[in-house]
């Protein structure tokens, strides 16, 4: 553990100077504001309100403690502040934006489907251990894809592993949703028809996150299964066709929920590609089918069109597609915000295909994660 060496103000921050030979500046209010004091210790909210303190506060006086903690004293308030130097070290806002941005994603291209093994897990494996589940999260956040190989084939009982995560998201699908061909079908998926690559749910201002299809029976002809990892059909664009990047991230395209059972009304606006904070990527929003009539400036429609339809024909290139067939017993798990999906038209009267679907959202996924890594 680094040790606090020396301790200097300015009019705005103390500096710290670390024993390793490190610096950083640590901002009166974002100090006051995190003193220990300011969180209930049960809930460990922050119960203390910085809006109460004036712009001129600062730190009157402050030293370091025999146990070698940082001691402040504030300018208002009558209040005396305790530091623990691990916790300012690992906190240290001056250090996080010195650090280089490393992406937890892994991209993958065609080249997967020959080692497609690499994705499956068994359904034991996470069911009976915690092992077994963070390998699971862990192939989900880093590549996006993973297989479930022998789950049972009973209807709903994809609730048995998913439940080792945490809730489903529930949409006017349900839970699960049924992935079988209908009469008078409301979705494409419902057919038999081929389904091009896509996300569910574009319309949505927060599609779910996760999407985990349940192999239940897939007799028929035809009915293969695509995907494709749209990030890295993104990153190739960002390397090789600025232009067309910058279009896809900058101009928000025109989603629409066509489902004629709705009594609702349901359609929002976002870019085919979004950044995170840390300029990597966060969501990829595709759907050919759900797409409304755009309404872009007219100075720009054809910039828009050409860069949706190169995305788009990119998103189904052999050289970024992989094709595979689901076996019953198989939960094909991905980030619906990441991966496109698609399938092969199939024969009905060759027989069954069903799935049932499942969502669980972004959030559930990463934060039952990062607890289990802990």
């Amino acid at each position: 553990m680094q040790n606090i060496s020396k301790i200097q103000k300015d009019k705005k921050n103390l500096i710290v100077q670390w024993s390793d030979g490190e610096e950083s500046l640590f901002n009166y209010f974002w100090l006051r504001d995190n003193c220990p004091t300011a969180h209930d210790k049960d809930s460990n909210h922050r119960m203390f309100n910085i809006l109460e303190v004036s712009e001129n506060l600062e730190a009157e006086d402050f030293k370091l403690t025999e146990d070698g903690k940082l001691e402040v004293k504030w300018s208002e308030g009558n209040h005396i502040s305790y530091y623990d130097p691990k916790w300012l070290r690992e906190n240290c806002y001056t250090l996080k934006n010195k650090q280089k941005y490393n992406s937890p994603y892994q991209l993958w291209d065609s080249s997967l489907e020959q080692n497609l093994e690499s994705v499956f897990i068994e359904y034991d494996k996470i069911l009976n251990s915690d092992e077994g589940l963070i390998e699971w999260l862990e192939l989900l956040h880093h590549k996006g894809i993973a297989i479930v190989k022998n789950a049972p084939i009973e209807k709903n009982s994809g609730f048995n592993v998913l439940n080792r995560i945490s809730h489903t998201r529930e949409t006017f699908f349900k839970t699960p949703f049924e992935v079988i061909s209908i009469p008078k079908p409301n979705n494409s998926a419902y057919t038999s028809h081929a389904l091009r690559n896509h996300m569910d749910l574009p319309w949505f201002e927060t599609p779910p996150g996760f999407q985990f299809l349940h192999c239940l029976i897939n007799s028929a002809d035809g009915g293969d299964s695509s995907a494709v990892d749209g990030f890295a059909v993104a990153d190739y664009l960002k390397n090789n066709e600025k232009e067309i990047f910058d279009i896809l991230v900058n101009v928000p395209l025109k989603f629409r929920d066509k489902d004629y059972t709705q009594q609702s009304i349901r359609g929002f606006h976002a870019p085919a590609i979004s950044l995170t904070k840390d300029g990597d990527f966060n969501d990829i929003r595709f759907s050919v089918a759900t797409m409304d009539a755009l309404d872009c400036h007219p100075d720009i429609m054809d910039k828009v069109y050409r860069a949706h339809h190169r995305f788009g024909n990119l998103l189904h290139d052999k050289k970024f597609q992989i094709d595979f067939r689901m076996q019953p017993g198989d939960i094909f798990s991905f980030n619906n915000r990441r991966l496109l999906h698609g399938r092969t038209a199939f024969n009905p009267n060759s027989g069954h295909r069903h799935l049932q679907g499942y969502y669980i959202d972004r959030d559930e996924v990463l934060g039952r994660l990062n607890y289990l890594k802990q």
